[in-house]
């Protein structure tokens, strides 16, 4: 049985669809990640899940049962919001534990789960204070605990981590992937941010307007993306897409006179004469030469930005543009002409006219 299962779930705004026909099973324990740009439909998806929506058609079930027309207080959830949403008048302890406290829970059994539950996120020392003396960091761990201890079939987070700084971001990110991994616990989790899908997911579903643009695994959608959209939304710097055709069983990169190997898996699926998008992730390319079994292709440096463990490296091949990620030592300099060799199981092939993968 699914502890989530989403059914051709459709919204309906007026005449403004919203979602159009999302299908997605859970299992226990899984950690989905709805990663999509502003608009895409992710935070409708989860207010429907949550009840704070109602879809338009389809179904969402929870624990195998129908929730539509359940409150969302019997719905067996728990919910994180981008804003912390604390009670300023009440100590962490009291935060932590409103929700057991309005279900009639024993003060004893309570103050034991609030206690547990602020072990587990580290906050032991912070239960008597109030939110007015909190950090940022230490107010969405509250937040957190506050669902956590409630024990849930089903946790959902509204872009929990938006309003914190990139080194708090980074530590809750952390703590998060923590505790989903001591307890196993099913999340849905919405954040626009690739890297917070990439390091906690363990499926992620890339949005785009209103439907579902890919459903994978972390590896799977930055190593096999199935759309253009996919190639250039995950990743930072994103994939590399060169403009070329298939002639003769090679690559020729539109507007120059480079031609690349067009590798065997592709023979047939690309025919002779077809147009098509090359994509190769910044981190596969190197400097050449190469050692022969690698493809190349001769660039022009035009920028070069050392962020620390590396060099971020724009180059130009005709009129295109290509950006690879490089050793910090590595010397190149703007004006440069050299060559970003890669190996032929890096390239991807996409069709430009429908966006999908060859």
């Amino acid at each position: 049985m699914s502890a989530l299962e989403i059914r051709e779930v459709r919204k309906n705004y007026g005449s403004v669809e919203t979602l159009k026909g999302i299908d997605i099973a859970l299992e226990n324990g899984e950690f989905l990640v709805l990663l999509g740009s502003s608009g895409c439909g992710k935070s409708t998806l989860l207010n429907i899940i949550a009840g704070l929506a109602e879809a338009t058609s389809g179904d969402v079930l929870i624990g195998g049962r129908s929730v539509l027309g359940v409150h969302p207080k019997n719905r067996d959830i728990a919910m994180v919001f981008q804003s912390y949403a604390l009670y300023p008048n009440l100590t962490v302890s009291r935060n932590i534990g409103f929700g057991l406290e309005m279900r009639k829970v024993p003060a004893a059994e309570r103050d034991r789960a609030v206690r547990e539950t602020a072990r587990l996120l580290q906050i032991e020392n912070l239960l008597d204070r109030k939110p007015g003396q909190l950090s940022g960091g230490q107010r969405q761990r509250v937040a957190i605990g506050r669902a956590l201890v409630r024990k849930p079939q089903v946790f959902l987070f509204d872009e929990p981590l938006s309003n914190l700084d990139a080194k708090l971001r980074l530590e809750m990110r952390t703590e998060l992937k923590r505790l989903h991994e001591m307890l196993r616990t099913t999340v849905v989790y919405v954040t626009h941010d690739q890297i917070e899908a990439m390091t906690l997911a363990t499926r992620i579903a890339v949005m785009r307007d209103g439907r579902i643009e890919q459903l994978g695994t972390p590896q799977e959608i930055y190593n096999h993306p199935v759309t253009l959209y996919v190639a250039g939304f995950v990743g930072a710097p994103a994939m590399n897409m060169l403009e070329a055709a298939v002639q003769d069983g090679r690559l020729a990169i539109t507007g120059t006179d480079a031609r690349l190997a067009l590798p065997q898996r592709y023979v047939g699926a690309a025919r002779d004469g077809a147009s098509v998008m090359v994509g190769v992730r910044p981190e596969a390319l190197r400097l050449g030469p190469g050692n022969g079994a690698e493809l190349s292709l001769p660039v022009e440096i035009d920028v070069v930005e050392l962020t620390g463990p590396e060099q971020v490296t724009t180059a130009r091949i005709g009129a295109q543009r290509l950006t690879a990620t490089l050793p910090p030592q590595a010397r190149v300099a703007k004006g440069q002409s050299c060559a970003f060799v890669f190996d032929a199981d890096a390239l991807r092939l996409f069709d430009p006219a429908t966006g999908k993968a060859f």
